[in-house]
């Protein structure tokens, strides 16, 4: 029978990569050998069984293999990569078992039976040719669905697109063992009761299944029934780009664990007064970009991104580099700045790629001035400072803890491309630092590590690990009165979900998704806003305030484990550039064996924090500055360094951002109009837009909101 269709709620950019299982220490790496083991063990056993003949056996064997095939597509789904490897596929696992059960009856009866069986075994080739058709026949309404433009929060409705066909027809690991389950079971049936008649009831019931599927698919590719063509898709394409007029852009490639560069931008973005629009290069990025309102188009290919050129798109912001912003550079319509996804003193904070782009756009002075000493190209005249559009929300520095908890935020950085020690404290000095904190009676703990901690080196991951069992347990020995039980978190999550969240079936594809995450309502992103504010309120009261907390979701944010923190605790980072917006202190840990002297003066953002060693022993001064801030002799130092690093707070961070997305728009504008009009010989003309051989009315477009 076909396998169930559930549905699930699927919130954009929350999802996490599957790891492939063998990777896993431990108990998971066992199971799959042990699952591995016992699936080639049963084939002997049916190969022995089938040969001598014993029935039993040959039965036991049988079932026997077949539950751990249903074991692995359920929970070990790493041990058929390990066997397709091997040559040994569902396709030719599942021959071969049928192939052993048609020996077994051979063996069993007389020789004069063999043209008895002959028709079933005609029959069972039959069930495998439909098995191949039927995979080509996938991959090709796999290819018609499979469109040169992606799209999210856009109405793609006239590109006639569909529910995709059933995870089953798609995916021969699962359809083989389904569609060939009778006529396994009806052999097996035969084996035991010597009547041929069971062999092909249950051939014929997988023939007729197979067939049904081969018609299921082929009625896909009916004309009127496939997605629009390519030529089709393009066409639409520019008729959007026509009706919609972006004016702003923000351009983003990267893989999963990068998303959250794009992810603060977003917000800032929305906020514009133009009509913003976000584009992408990887198809599986358009469902992992957080929740958004704003426009989403993935480009893969180059001369699809080439389109851009034509359009009304003047600016496009950068949160970081990659192999494929060159391509988009050569767009010479549009003018490039980069934004970056946080300052600090790394070299990444200042990277040579960056004269690359029209402006560099920073926080503030010490950025300037970071690009001016590192001396990699980039004019002072193309920096321009627009704060922390992000910040303007985070809440300032409101005296000391008013409860008997002081809050520790501690949100180290990972460990880098580079493999230098004094990138993250996680390795060095994370459990000391935590063991320390822990060790105060009075402190609660928040541990937020960086989503890429572990990702290069295997010792950071092994120590977040052991820091989060930490926590975990100083959680068990400790407690205290908690708040009384509500249902407002539960409400306020469930709403907040219903309003980000896109709900698919468990096998749709890109195209389904399309569908489904259309043109979102007018008003979605003010109430996404609201709900979300109300989530985190209702988040920070269901804790008690004693409780310590490993925070690794997409929610709470970071910025909102700022304002509930007392203190934070990180590594040279952007995350403390960031912190000083709210003017609480800092502290940052120094495991590169410098000096403090020589890390203050490497390190420019450590000037107004309190630096700690890898043993920690400055944790209890630190926390005293925090509890008597008569004792703190660093506040003035954090507002100055924040001016510097930050830039001034008024006018607002938004407003700057919003002015320099105009000023380079206006340049932008000037510069199409400059050369659309010059005619000096020797000068190549804007390149012409082949004529679109089709024509698309779309529907007037509306402004999008802010976050959704």
């Amino acid at each position: 029978m076909p396998l169930p269709t559930s549905r699930r709620r699927c919130r954009a950019g929350i999802r996490r990569p599957r790891l492939p299982l063998l990777r896993a220490p431990g108990r998971p790496a066992l199971a799959t050998l042990l699952t591995a083991s016992v699936l080639a063990g049963a084939y002997v056993v049916q190969a022995v069984a089938a040969l001598v003949p014993h029935v039993p056996l040959l039965l036991a064997a049988t079932a026997l293999s077949l539950a751990v095939e249903g074991v692995l597509y359920r929970w070990q789904r790493g041990v058929p990569a390990l066997f397709a490897k091997a040559h040994a596929d569902v396709t030719v696992r599942h021959v071969l078992r049928d192939l052993l059960l048609v020996v077994g009856l051979l063996r069993l009866g007389e020789q004069h039976r063999e043209t008895q069986y002959a028709p079933l075994l005609a029959g069972l080739l039959l069930c495998y040719a439909l098995h191949c058709a039927i995979q080509a026949v996938s991959v090709l309404v796999r290819r018609t669905r499979t469109l040169p433009v992606v799209t999210r929060n856009i109405d793609a409705s006239a590109l006639r697109l569909s529910p995709a066909p059933p995870a089953l027809l798609r995916r021969p690991g699962h359809r083989l063992p389904v569609f060939g389950l009778p006529a396994t079971a009806g052999l097996t049936a035969t084996a035991v009761t010597d009547d041929a008649r069971c062999a092909a009831a249950g051939i014929a019931l997988s023939l007729g299944l197979a067939l049904g599927g081969l018609v299921a698919l082929s009625l896909r590719l009916l004309p009127g029934r496939r997605p629009a063509g390519e030529q089709e898709v393009l066409a639409w394409f520019d008729a959007w780009l026509a009706e919609y007029r972006p004016t702003v852009g923000l351009y983003f490639s990267g893989g999963p664990s990068s998303v959250y560069q794009a992810g603060m931008w977003l917000e800032p973005l929305a906020r514009l007064d133009g009509r913003p629009l976000i584009v992408l290069r990887e198809r599986y990025m358009v469902s992992r970009v957080p929740a958004t309102d704003i426009p989403i188009v993935c480009l893969p290919k180059v001369p699809t991104l080439m389109r851009l050129e034509h359009s009304t798109l003047q600016v496009l912001i950068h949160p970081s580099n990659s192999g494929k912003t060159s391509q988009v550079l050569r767009i010479p319509t549009i003018k490039h700045a980069f934004v970056n996804h946080g300052e600090s003193d790394k070299l990444s904070s200042c990277n040579p790629y960056a004269k690359a782009y029209d402006e560099v756009w920073v926080a503030g002075p010490a950025a300037r001035e970071r690009y001016a000493l590192a001396e990699v190209g980039v004019e002072d005249k193309d920096v321009v400072e627009i704060g922390r559009p992000q910040l303007d929300a985070v809440r300032p520095y409101a005296g000391p803890p008013a409860g008997s908890y002081v809050t520790v935020l501690y949100a180290p950085t990972w460990e880098g491309w580079d493999g230098n020690p004094g990138n993250t404290s996680v390795i060095a000095a994370g459990e000391n630092l935590v063991r320390a904190l822990l060790a105060d009676p009075g402190v609660r703990l928040l541990y937020k590590p960086h989503p890429l901690t572990g990702s290069v080196d295997p010792r950071a991951g092994a120590a977040d690990r052991r820091i989060r069992e930490l926590i975990r347990a100083a959680g068990r020995a400790r407690s205290g009165p908690r708040p009384a039980a509500s249902d407002e978190l539960a409400a306020r999550t469930a709403e907040l979900d219903r309003l980000t969240a896109a709900e698919f079936r468990e096998g749709a594809d890109q195209a389904e998704r399309m569908l489904v995450q259309s043109a979102p309502p007018a008003g979605r992103a003010e109430a996404v806003a609201r709900a979300t504010e109300a989530w985190e309120a209702a988040y920070w009261a269901s804790l008690p305030e004693w409780e310590h907390q490993v925070v690794v979701d997409a929610r709470p944010s970071l910025y909102s484990c700022f304002d509930v923190a007392d203190l934070l605790i990180s590594d040279v980072s952007s995350v403390i550039s960031d912190f000083l917006a709210s003017g609480k202190p800092y502290a940052v840990t120094n495991t590169g064996g410098l000096t403090e002297e020589t890390f203050r003066t490497r390190f420019p953002t450590v000037a107004a924090a309190t630096v700690l060693t890898p043993d920690a022993t400055g944790v209890p001064a630190l926390l005293e500055t925090v509890r008597h801030p008569e004792q703190d002799g660093l506040a003035g130092e954090r507002a100055e360094l924040r001016l510097r690093l930050l830039g001034p707070s008024e006018p607002s961070s938004q407003e700057r951002f919003a002015e320099a997305v105009r000023a380079l728009g206006a340049a932008a504008a000037t510069h199409r109009a400059r050369m659309t009009g010059r005619a000096t010989p020797g000068v190549p003309a804007p390149r012409q837009v082949r004529p679109a051989p089709a024509r698309i009315t779309l529907p007037a477009p509306e402004r999008p909101g802010q976050l959704a």
